[in-house]
């Protein structure tokens, strides 16, 4: 961050020390805002946008403590330096306990008192890139193998979290291949149903004849065959969540007997007449246009509504170009591993291409793209089957109608002489971020101002990194 861009704001009910403090932080660049009182601190302190506040202890109106408490809890990521007066030294080890990034004693030295202003916002600046890199982690890889930054995601990943803590039916809507299933096990994972079954039912794998007696179970001579009563899929999944993919595939017929479940909770098994009672929680997905499909009397508007209680509209990849050097780089580290390859270098031509590709089939035709392309790379550069994609974006384009998205606009350069791109690994911005840290802190790890307090971890947790990356410190 520029100096020009930080907000300081100085508390200090002795005029002539806060305008000398002004001025000469106003010299090195910084923006500067001056209070004299408590009260006033607060209210310029409550406008928002102060990057470092820098107050005394002892003020007229109350005490300095109880102002850096109130700034740190209305903002925590501000950095707030207290000044001590002659005899106040206990007191400002108390503030430094309770958040204060540092103390300095008057009468101020202001060449120190700049180094130590740096520092304070050097450390601020850490814990943000900190926090980002730990929400990109959480984005990217770690929120249940969701791959994705882009807004359409981040939405989803709200919405996951708002409806996880319910009950309530969810109906996820997307074209195939765009992850349905990955948002289902995130739904029921992050519920309270987590440590419950969580079964899942393809309706378009299963026969039509088949589908009844798979879901709620059939009674012994329910058919030929039935030689034993037998539980179905729903009552497998009591107390936990029941995923029903491809839920327009189910059988006009049954409908009545799934709405039932999630009306009253209760079925009963095919060729039996006891009512069985079952806690489940359905989540449905589809490719297809229920809506539609209600329309045109193929599937019953009761079921759709109570299916459609929470909606999540999935959108193709096409619609998040951004997400696509993510996916690329996610799916080459797998298949690398996975083969025990080593692909380092993307061309960004190729990636440029990937992006602009319209993928029909989503990330599963990323995928499976990637995972051939590593295959076929000979070294660590990615080289990808340009014939086969320009056929693809060729047969989309015509199925689409499209004749400008033909596939004569993707060149891809895979030799040698094409720029290539470093795979920036979560792994390698991880080590490089804890390095940085413990250069600065001089390899210190523990304690105040130590690499663990910079970070925002404990000092175990931040050890534990270290050994995991390898990170060694120089000789």
């Amino acid at each position: 961050m520029e100096k020009k861009d930080v907000r300081i704001l100085v508390v200090d009910d002795e005029e002539s020390a806060a305008d000398s403090l002004r001025l000469n932080l106003a010299e090195e660049g910084y923006s500067v805002d001056t209070a004299g009182t408590g009260g006033e601190a607060i209210e310029l302190f409550d406008q928002g946008g102060h990057h470092l506040a820098i107050c005394d202890l002892q003020l007229p109106d109350m005490d300095g403590l109880e102002v850096m408490r109130h700034m740190k809890d209305a903002r925590p990521n501000t950095e707030v330096m207290v000044v001590t007066a002659h005899g106040t030294t206990p007191k400002a080890v108390e503030a430094t306990k309770a958040g204060a990034f540092d103390f300095v004693d008057k009468p101020l030295d202001f060449e120190e008192l700049a180094l130590r202003v740096q520092n304070a916002l050097k450390h601020r600046e850490l814990i943000d890139e900190n926090a980002n890199l730990r929400r990109q982690m959480s984005t990217r890889s770690e929120y249940f193998n969701i791959i994705g930054s882009s807004k359409p995601m981040q939405t989803i990943y709200e919405t996951i979290d708002a409806v996880a803590k319910s009950d309530a039916n969810v109906l996820i809507v997307g074209e195939s291949g765009t992850g349905k299933e990955l948002i289902a096990n995130a739904i029921h994972y992050k519920s309270l149903r987590a440590r419950k079954p969580f079964i899942k039912v393809n309706c378009a794998a299963l026969p039509k004849e088949l589908i009844e007696s798979e879901l709620f179970g059939h009674t012994k001579g329910a058919f030929t065959g039935a030689h034993a009563d037998k539980e179905g899929l729903v009552q497998h999944a009591a107390g936990g969540s029941l995923m029903l993919d491809e839920i327009a595939e189910m059988p006009v017929e049954l409908q009545p007997k799934l709405l039932r479940v999630l009306q009253e909770q209760e079925f009963e098994r095919l060729g039996g007449n006891r009512t069985l009672r079952v806690d489940v929680r359905v989540v449905a997905a589809t490719n297809g246009d229920l809506a539609q499909l209600v329309a045109e009397r193929k599937f019953r508007s009761d079921l759709y509504y109570r299916l459609n209680v929470f909606p999540i509209v999935v959108p193709p990849l096409r619609e998040r170009r951004e997400d696509v050097p993510l996916l690329v780089r996610y799916f080459v580290q797998t298949f690398s591993r996975r083969q025990n390859k080593i692909v380092e270098y993307i061309p960004s031509d190729v990636m440029d291409a990937l992006v602009n590709y319209s993928w029909p089939g989503n990330i599963r035709e990323l995928e499976n793209l990637i995972e051939r392309a590593v295959l076929l790379s000979p070294g660590k550069e990615l080289r990808v089957p340009i014939g086969e994609l320009k056929a693809a974006s060729a047969a989309f384009s015509a199925a689409a109608g499209a004749s400008d998205q033909s596939s004569s606009s993707i060149t891809l350069a895979t030799g040698s002489d094409a720029p290539a791109t470093p795979i920036a690994t979560l792994e390698d911005a991880d080590r490089q971020h804890i390095l940085r840290a413990l250069r600065q802190t001089k390899w210190r790890i523990a304690g105040p101002g130590g690499a663990a307090s910079l970070l925002g971890m404990k000092r175990t947790t931040l050890q534990a990194r270290i050994r995991k990356l390898g990170i060694k410190r120089p000789v």
